[in-house]
C-alpha cells in the first residue's frame, strides 16, 4: 500500500492533508490517532469509496480511484460499524458474501464452516445476526474476510466498544489473519496499547 500527497477536503475543511506512507507486503501496520484525525477518510480513499482531492494511492499496484472494483476484489474491509442484514443468520450472511465474490458453492461451503470455527461462531451459525452482540458481529466481520480470502485487510477500529475478553479474542484473530493467512493488515485504532501488541510498525496521524 502506498500513498503520496494524499489529500481530502470537504469544502474548507481538510480531513487528510498531503499524507504519504507505505506498507510492506505481509506487514501489520498500525494506523494510530485520535478520533477525527482522518484515519477513516484515508481508508475510504484506499478502498475507492471516496475520491481524493489531491495526491494518489496504490493498493497492490492498483489506483483505487481509477479502478475501484479491481481493488475491492483483492481486499477485505472491516468497518467501524459493520452492516449486516439482521434477518439472516451467520451462515446465510457468509454465503451471501461468497456469492457476491463469485465463489463456487462447493468452495464456499467449506470456507464458511472453517471461518465460523476460527472465529468461534460455529455454535451460533443458525442464530439471526440481529440478535448478535457487538463482539459477535465483529467476529462475523472477520469471518467474512476469511471466506473472501483477500490479500489485504483494512480494519477500522475493530475493538471499539468490546469488553476485555472480546478485545483479546479480536486481537488474536487479527494476528492469525497475518500469521496463518499471510494477509497484509492496515489496522486503524486510537488504542496505543492494542496497536503495540500486534503491529510491526505504526504511523501516527494527527489533524490529517
Amino acid at each position: 500500500i502506498e500513498t503520496e500527497g494524499l489529500t481530502k477536503k470537504y469544502g474548507t475543511q481538510t480531513a487528510v492533508d498531503h499524507l504519504s506512507f507505505s506498507i510492506n507486503e505481509g506487514e501489520v501496520f498500525g494506523f494510530l490517532g485520535p478520533n477525527g484525525a482522518g484515519k477513516t477518510t484515508t481508508l475510504l480513499m484506499l478502498l475507492g469509496l471516496t475520491e481524493p482531492t489531491e495526491g494518489r494511492a496504490r493498493v497492490l499496484g492498483v489506483d483505487p480511484t481509477r479502478e475501484p472494483i479491481r481493488v475491492k476484489r483483492t481486499i477485505g474491509y472491516l468497518a467501524e460499524n459493520m452492516g449486516f442484514y439482521s434477518d439472516l443468520n451467520a451462515r446465510e450472511t457468509l454465503q451471501f458474501i461468497a456469492d457476491l465474490n463469485g465463489l463456487p458453492r462447493d468452495v464456499s461451503a467449506q470456507r464458511i464452516e472453517e471461518a465460523l470455527d476460527v472465529v468461534g461462531l460455529g455454535e451460533n451459525g443458525e442464530k439471526r445476526v440481529g440478535a448478535y452482540s457487538r463482539g459477535m458481529r465483529q467476529r462475523l466481520g472477520i469471518a467474512e474476510l476469511l471466506v473472501k480470502g483477500p490479500k489485504v485487510a483494512f480494519l477500522d477500529e475493530p475493538t471499539l466498544g468490546l469488553d476485555p475478553e472480546a478485545t483479546n479474542r479480536m486481537i488474536q484473530l487479527i494476528e492469525s489473519l497475518n500469521r496463518e493467512k499471510g494477509m497484509t493488515v492496515l489496522l486503524s485504532s486510537h488504542m496505543l496499547h492494542q496497536v503495540q501488541q500486534i503491529c510491526h510498525r505504526v504511523g501516527i496521524m494527527i489533524k490529517g
